[in-house]
C-alpha cells in the first residue's frame, strides 16, 4: 500500500496537545487532513450519532460529534480520498482487552477498519495518581508516540503489516521530561532523544473492574489496575501490551475486525432442536 494522505483524529478534542503532536509529526511528510470532534469525547466507544454539525478548522474540518462521527465523516465526505486513518496521540493509554471497546481512540481505528482504510490508534501512557489527567501535558512528552507512529505509517508499504491486520493499537510510554538550556531549548541527550525499544504484543486479558454501592443511591466503578502499574505489581506477562508499557516499551498490537465468531459453538443442535427437528 502507499500512503499519501492521512485522516487524523483523536476522542481528547481537536485542540487537545496529543493531537497537535501528531499532525507536526506526520505533516512533514503526509498531507494530513484533521477531522476531529470540537470537545473532549473520551470513553464513547463506537457511538454514533444521526447527524452532526461541521466546521472549518486551521487543521481541517471540526466535529460536533463523536471519533465514529468524524471517520464516518471523514471517510465517506470530506476526506474520502485518505489512504490512512491515525487516532491520536490519546492522552492516557488504552491497555487491555477489555478497553478496545471502550476506547474512543481504538474505536475509530476499527471504524476505519469498516471502511476497509487501515488504521492506527496511538495513546500514550501517563504515569501517576488518580489525578493524571489534570496534568498538562507538552507536545514534546508525546515524543515516543509520534515517533512510533510516524515509523509504522513510513514501513507500511514495504511490510504489507495491513495485509494481515486492519488496525494496529499503539500504547507509548511517555518521554522524559526535557532539561531546558540557557536559551530555553531541550538539551542534547536529555531524554527525549532516546527512542524508546518496540514490542509486538497482544491485548492483555486481565479485567479487576470493580463496582461499589455507595449510601446515596449510587454505584461507582473502578479499575485498581491503575494502581499496580509498576514492574512488580502489574499482573501481566511479557508480550501483553500492559507490560511492554511499564517497562518502557512501545507496544503494538495487530488487529483485526470483526471479532472473530465460533465456527458452531454447539448451536447446531440446539437451533435443530428450537426448529423442531428433533
Amino acid at each position: 500500500m502507499r500512503v499519501d494522505r492521512i485522516l487524523l483524529t483523536n476522542d481528547d478534542g481537536i485542540d487537545a496537545v496529543g493531537l497537535r503532536a501528531m499532525q507536526d509529526a506526520l505533516s512533514a511528510d503526509y498531507d494530513v487532513v484533521t477531522v476531529a470532534p470540537t470537545a473532549d469525547q473520551s470513553s464513547t466507544g463506537r457511538t454514533l450519532s444521526e447527524g452532526v454539525a461541521v466546521s472549518d478548522h486551521e487543521l481541517g474540518y471540526a466535529v460536533d460529534g463523536t471519533p465514529v462521527d468524524c471517520v464516518v465523516a471523514g471517510l465517506d465526505e470530506l476526506v474520502p480520498d485518505a489512504d490512512l486513518v491515525v487516532a491520536g496521540c490519546n492522552e492516557g493509554a488504552n491497555l487491555g482487552a477489555y478497553t478496545l471497546g471502550r476506547s474512543g481512540t481504538v474505536s475509530a481505528a476499527v471504524e476505519a477498519a469498516f471502511f476497509d482504510v487501515p488504521a492506527v490508534a496511538t495513546s500514550m501512557y501517563v504515569p501517576g495518581d488518580e489525578d493524571w489527567w489534570k496534568r498538562e501535558l507538552e507536545p514534546a512528552e508525546f515524543a515516543n508516540a509520534t515517533r512510533a507512529t510516524t515509523f509504522l505509517v513510513d514501513r507500511a508499504g514495504e511490510t504489507g503489516i495491513f495485509d494481515r491486520a486492519d488496525y494496529l493499537n499503539v500504547n507509548a510510554p511517555i518521554a522524559e521530561a526535557a532539561s531546558v538550556g540557557a536559551d530555553g531549548g531541550a538539551v542534547e541527550g536529555d531524554g527525549r532523544d532516546a527512542r524508546a525499544p518496540m514490542r509486538v504484543t497482544t491485548p492483555s486479558e486481565w479485567y479487576g473492574i470493580e463496582a461499589t454501592r455507595n449510601g446515596d443511591g449510587r454505584v461507582s466503578f473502578s479499575d485498581p489496575i491503575w494502581g499496580r502499574m509498576t514492574a512488580a505489581d502489574v499482573p501481566d506477562p511479557v508480550g501483553t501490551d500492559r507490560r511492554a508499557v511499564v517497562d518502557g516499551e512501545v507496544s503494538v498490537s495487530p488487529l483485526s475486525v470483526p471479532h472473530e465468531a465460533a465456527s458452531d459453538a454447539g448451536l447446531s443442535r440446539l437451533a435443530d432442536a428450537y426448529g423442531g427437528r428433533s
